[in-house]
């Protein structure tokens, strides 16, 4: 019997940008890994908006399922990366009521759920989402937008762009009042090297951040906390959660961006980031399995400091730990560097986590078996 798969994606919530794509390579690895425990898989991307509210993303989740799994009686899976998780347990809640959205068709869908698997998801919050509510942090997250799909698109910035970027990053222009001069420039200089068709989904992907950003602000610990606690996991579902942990500043991984101005720029924004995400509140003991699989693959238990350069890794646990990856926050969508692969796998910041591609098929390879578990 098929089974229907739906991949939610996080805060650059694009399925496809004019062949950009968001879980690079990760319906070809995951359609390979089913099949291996006999499962025919039909692997759907979801075209999820932004940072628009999670309910609104949960809408639009539950109106890609109801014009897709047409056979009734076939599984549904659902896997989101970062807020997609969110959108997912959402979907499946018992109570769930999502806009314009009859409860009876909507559980006929949420009862046939059988797994949901959130990678590297904001369970209890992250603290960045404060900074990007700001109006300051709203230009930089639409700077960063532009310059992520840039970067995914043609491999590198323009190293003058990469340097404009990290002067916002670092309030620079801020401070001289120069920052929509600086993000006109940021924007024409990148803008110009799209052509036609792709400028404008583009302008329209920018314009949706711009017009509903309810999400940022849905994501900080104490409005999580609430979406925690009106939010019930439905009995009949497995959860599962994918966690990811990036290495923190060392001597070693700044030797191996050698004289390269563009991998130091890089990776000194990710630390940024990184510092920023850092700033986490004091988080829940994990339960006792939860705790032996973070151990078992970080090799030592991690603290609230730690993240992937966006979500905390103590805020990404739900449900059983599927798997541990030594990963930043694209990583584990195929956005990791290894220009050797065809196609190629182009990294999102340079941040130093040494994810590669076996790691990415590893980490697959485990949501594939967790997928593929009888339910009880």
């Amino acid at each position: 019997m098929k089974h229907y798969v739906y991949l939610s994606a996080g805060f650059f919530g694009f399925s496809n940008l004019g062949g950009i794509t968001y879980f690079h390579h990760v319906r070809e690895g995951l359609t390979l890994a089913l099949a291996a425990y006999g499962i025919e898989a039909e692997i759907i991307t979801v075209n999820t908006l932004p940072t628009a509210s999670i309910r609104k993303r949960s809408k639009r989740l539950y109106d890609t399922i109801a014009a897709t799994a047409l056979d009734a009686e076939a599984p549904i899976h659902l896997i989101g990366h970062s807020t997609g998780g969110l959108d997912t347990r959402l979907l499946v809640t018992p109570s769930a009521s999502l806009l314009d959205t009859d409860k009876a068709s909507l559980e006929r869908f949420a009862s046939r759920v059988k797994s949901v698997v959130t990678v590297a998801t904001p369970h209890l919050g992250a603290p960045s989402a404060a900074f990007f509510n700001s109006i300051f942090g709203q230009n930089l997250l639409w700077a960063m937008s532009l310059g992520t799909i840039y970067t995914l698109r043609f491999g590198r910035l323009p190293l003058s762009a990469l340097f404009k970027l990290m002067g916002l990053m670092t309030h620079f222009d801020r401070a001289r009042g120069l920052d929509n001069t600086i993000l006109d420039q940021f924007y024409r200089e990148l803008f110009a090297d799209f052509d036609a068709e792709r400028q404008a989904a583009i302008s329209e992907f920018l314009d949706q951040i711009l017009s509903d950003r309810d999400a940022v602000g849905q994501l900080t610990p104490g409005s999580i906390d609430i979406f925690n606690g009106t939010t019930a996991d439905r009995p009949s579902v497995r959860y599962g959660c994918v966690v990811t942990k990036a290495a923190g500043l060392s001597a070693r991984g700044l030797a191996r961006l050698r004289f390269d101005p563009y991998a130091h720029a890089s990776h000194t924004m990710f630390r940024m980031l990184q510092l920023l995400t850092s700033r986490n509140g004091a988080v829940p003991a994990p339960p006792k399995e939860q705790s032996i699989a973070l151990v078992r693959g970080f090799g030592e238990m991690p603290d609230r400091r730690d993240n992937d350069g966006v979500v905390p890794t103590l805020s990404q646990l739900w449900g059983e730990v599927i798997h541990t990856a030594k990963a930043d926050h694209l990583d584990v969508c195929g956005h990791f560097n290894d220009p050797a692969h065809v196609p190629p796998h182009v990294d999102w910041f340079i941040s130093g986590s040494g994810f590669r591609r076996p790691d990415f098929e590893a980490l697959w390879g485990d949501v594939a078996e967790f997928m593929a578990r009888p339910n009880a």
